[in-house]
């Protein structure tokens, strides 16, 4: 492996680690091999009908999982104990960090081992697995009714999710289960006592943090990620989207960052960004949420898979004091697009690949959607967040499916909320050191976009972009 491919690759981890959310800690093992399993559980005729099918196929076959922390396999291995006791299947995970469990993924497909069935696959990365075929095309799987039945229903996977998770040149190779985009969430006390407008556009949303910033003592109009480096591109990235077509020409391949959007961009944001907390250039999304929580700025811009930490009395002062919105609409009607998660894939040396895709289909499904949440899942489902249970305990629901809505919006207009580069680290380290230089330093905005797209057409160069 070159050098430079090298460097790509890690600048690439550190972005990744950087824009996605956080991670849960190490959940326990599922059943070790030959410990006895539990009875079958009580379940629908139906797939009581589908589990004798596939205990018949693949009663006593060993599935091997390579999987990285996360609170979605937490609860797929509080569902393997039923899974396996209604099908025979034995699971067993081999679960690693993040850039560990792609690197031995691909360590193992390169070999053609065949060692692992199923693969947790970070959706950034579905062009590589594709094009080094470590991933199996599912289309056939999807669309066989004796392998998916009707309760497992491939429509109910959130749009977004099901169009920019997943899918690949048009083909299906992940089955996506957990997701995040950003969302606006704001003190709704402050909102009301001073009879402000929950904002509907980026206009409205700045007039707003302008009004409360400084409007009672130590309190700032917004909370929002824009550390110095990769923390601010992928702050602004949150916003970019909304005016235009981002920093890099994802079909050419050159850089945009002189273009009239992205200038309009920089200036609402750099702007905004006068309105939160002094120290704002060292925030990354923990000091952004901390600023909200302790009651020191009135909005916050963030992850939706960050809102347990609103909503924890432990960590929050404002509990029961916050409401949620979709992103606001920026100049071209449009607003947010950030789109992030992870799939399970099966790998094409699998030898049990039917066996594997019982086990995801199982996993996945809108029959187990309740049980998948109440043992701690991200959701990802239009039925989830539509259903009344859901949305009486989880206070941002509504928001969160109108946000992912905005982002399915995005990949209808051919567009990546991550540019799909292996040099992308490296442009947005560039991008979030240059943009932050009009706030930090007065510098004009003509005179730092110009030396960003120089710096990033060189970059692209560099890796024959």
């Amino acid at each position: 492996m070159s050098k430079m491919l090298v460097r790509n690759t890690l600048y690439v981890v550190v972005i990744l680690t950087m824009l996605v959310g956080c991670v849960a800690p190490a959940p326990p093992a599922a059943p070790a091999p030959g410990e006895e399993v539990a009875a079958a559980p009580a379940v629908s005729d139906e797939v009581a009908a589908w589990a004798d099918a596939v205990k018949a196929q693949c009663d006593g076959t060993r599935l091997n999982l390579a999987v990285s922390t996360h609170p979605s396999v937490e609860a797929f291995r509080a569902m393997t104990p039923d899974f396996m006791a209604l099908t025979g299947i034995q699971v067993t995970y081999d679960e690693l960090a993040e850039g560990q469990a792609k690197d031995k993924q691909f360590l193992e497909a390169t070999g053609h081992t065949g060692l692992y069935d199923v693969l947790m696959m970070d959706s950034f990365w579905v062009p590589e697995y594709v094009a080094k075929q470590v991933a199996l095309p599912l289309d056939e799987f999807v669309g066989d009714p004796n392998l998916t039945p009707a309760w497992f229903d491939w429509e109910d996977i959130l749009p977004a999710f099901r169009n920019g998770l997943g899918m690949y040149e048009g083909k299906i190779y992940g089955v996506p289960f957990a997701g995040e985009t950003r969302f606006l969430a704001y003190r709704k006390d402050l909102f009301e006592k001073y009879g402000q407008k929950v904002p509907e556009t980026l206009d409205e949303m700045l007039e707003a943090a302008r009004f409360f910033n400084g409007k009672e003592e130590g309190l700032y109009g917004i909370g929002h990620r824009a550390q110095t480096g990769i923390f601010f591109a992928s702050g602004w990235l949150t916003h970019v989207y909304d005016f235009g077509d981002g920093f890099v020409d994802q079909q050419n391949w050159t850089s945009r960052m002189t273009e009239p959007d992205v200038q309009q961009s920089l200036e609402w944001f750099t702007e905004m960004l006068k309105t939160a907390p002094p120290d704002v250039l060292n925030y990354t999304h923990e000091e952004a949420t901390s600023a909200f929580n302790t009651g020191r700025t009135a909005m916050w811009f963030d992850s939706t898979a960050l809102v347990p930490w609103l909503e924890d009395p432990e960590r929050s002062q404002i509990v029961g004091k916050i409401g949620y919105v979709k992103g606001p609409v920026g100049p071209n009607g449009a607003g947010g697009g950030t789109l992030a998660g992870w799939d399970y894939a099966i790998s094409p040396d699998s030898q049990n690949q039917e066996c594997a895709w019982a086990y995801i289909m199982y996993m996945t499904s809108k029959e187990m959607a309740k049980q998948y949440i109440a043992d701690g899942g991200v959701p990802g489902r239009t039925s989830t967040f539509m259903d009344p249970d859901f949305q009486a305990t989880n206070p941002s629901a509504q928001a969160q499916l109108d946000a992912y809505a905005q982002a399915d919006e995005l990949l209808t207009r051919n567009l990546h909320w991550i540019p799909p580069t292996p040099v992308l680290g490296k442009i947005l380290d560039r991008i979030g050191f240059y943009g932050t230089l009009p706030l930090a330093e007065g510098r004009s905005y003509e005179e730092v976009l110009q030396a960003a797209d120089e710096e990033v057409n060189a970059i692209l160069a560099e890796a024959n972009q």
